[in-house]
């Protein structure tokens, strides 16, 4: 790939979390971070096993549990995870989930094979226009809508990259449900923040988020919880993109991986 060519963003993005000291944000590098949350790893890991699941609960830490169905009982919200309720559920403290999202249909049925192929030409059309590495575009989707071309949220942002209605209307995105058409408009966005912000990620995701306003207003990413897991969420799963690439071409070349156990992913794509 020639320097013309290479992706121009996002620059080294470390695995991060964040929590609230003061009254203000504060992010904490994932690999620093004690493991507050060893439960959720355990059900992660079942809810994953129980197939085909219904929705996807979005938690404040960065996981996502698959489940078929919830029921939220005051202060715990229960997960279950089979439509037999018999079958067995989990509970999870209802302040602790940021939100529910429909899971996408699995990659293997013959229904979903052909959308999956034409989502990754319309995410490398667009990485290949703004520069912006296509692993990292196809995360921040993943964040936003779980790779639902309908998705609808209850503030009414739509489609992949959940646009706004006056944010496509500001972009010239004339059908926020048409994947191309969104995908052109939400990644041009993306592009707008990355340069004003100098290519923190960081701070554009956030301001995707949560808006530019507010940003601006707290000088860095606004101590919400919501924008706080959004942007761990897409920035971890970035690297976990990168990880395994890494993985692959050590593989490939015939190179020993295990240098790379347990490290984190520092990708620098614009390099």
């Amino acid at each position: 790939m020639s320097d013309e060519t290479k992706p121009e963003f996002p620059q080294r993005l470390e695995p991060i979390a964040y929590r609230t000291v003061g009254g203000s944000a504060e992010a904490v590098p994932l690999q620093n971070r004690r493991a507050r949350w060893p439960l959720v790893v355990i059900l992660t890991a079942l809810a994953a096993a129980q197939l085909p699941a219904a929705e996807m609960a979005n938690l404040r830490n960065g996981f996502s549990i698959r489940h078929e169905r919830h029921e939220t009982l005051g202060e715990t919200t229960r997960l279950y995870m089979s439509c037999d309720p018999s079958a067995g559920f989990v509970d999870i403290a209802t302040e602790q989930i940021e939100s529910f999202e429909p899971v996408p249909p699995e990659p293997g049925s013959a229904a979903a094979a052909a959308p999956s192929r034409d989502l990754s030409t319309i995410i490398g059309n667009a990485s290949a226009s703004s520069q912006i590495d296509a692993d990292f575009i196809a995360s921040v989707i993943h964040a936003e809508s779980g790779g639902n071309p309908r998705a609808i949220s209850r503030k009414g942002a739509q489609g992949l990259m959940q646009l706004m209605p006056q944010t496509a209307g500001m972009l010239g995105v004339k059908n926020s449900l048409d994947p191309e058409d969104n995908v052109d408009g939400g990644v041009r966005y993306l592009r707008e923040l990355l340069l004003q912000y100098n290519g923190d990620a960081q701070k554009a995701l956030a301001a995707y988020n949560a808006g530019p306003q507010r940003v601006q207003q707290y000088g860095g990413v606004p101590p919400y919880r919501e924008t706080h897991a959004y942007v761990a969420r897409v920035i971890n799963d970035y690297n976990r993109k990168k990880a395994a690439e890494t993985g692959a071409a050590k593989r490939l070349s015939g190179k020993p991986s295990g240098e790379g156990n347990g490290a984190t992913a520092r990708q620098d794509p614009g390099k």
